[in-house]
């Protein structure tokens, strides 16, 4: 089994299910936030774990396996996206930034929210093709 089809079953068969049931709960895990977009396919919303890279009015996220992983496919056939952190949510535009290095944005993801260092630690583990995608959050009361 390759390192990606690992990553993959594994968020996808036990650690998302728990944090998305943890935060239906209002059990929100340090670290993470929820990553809300809307199915390419179905036009169902699909929520994702994803690593709390809140720094200002911008969001960035690492996601592990670059174009492959579905929420990224989703945003570029929809960049509107919602992001839950804690108990609120805060809604944005999205957009992939394949020149921008991942390692360097998780490493600033590290310094600006230190409750993120396992998770980022766990991206850096579990990746196989990096890629950085930031969303530009809407002014507070848009």
């Amino acid at each position: 089994m390759s390192k990606r089809r690992f990553a993959t079953a594994l968020a996808k068969y036990a650690f998302n299910p728990l944090v998305r049931t943890l935060f239906r709960l209002g059990v929100p895990v340090p670290g993470t936030a929820i990553l809300e977009t809307v199915g390419r396919k179905s036009g169902r919303v699909r929520q994702n774990p994803v690593t709390d890279g809140l720094d200002g009015d911008v969001f960035w996220i690492v996601a592990e396996h670059g174009r492959r992983a579905a929420y990224v496919l989703n945003i570029e056939a929809n960049p509107r996206v919602r992001i839950r952190i804690g108990r609120r949510w805060l809604a944005g535009t999205a957009r992939t930034l394949p020149d921008d290095d991942p390692r360097e944005r998780l490493d600033a993801i590290a310094r600006t929210r230190r409750r993120s260092t396992v998770n980022v630690a766990t991206v850096r583990l579990m990746g196989t093709d990096l890629l950085v995608v930031c969303v530009d959050l809407d002014p507070a009361g848009a």
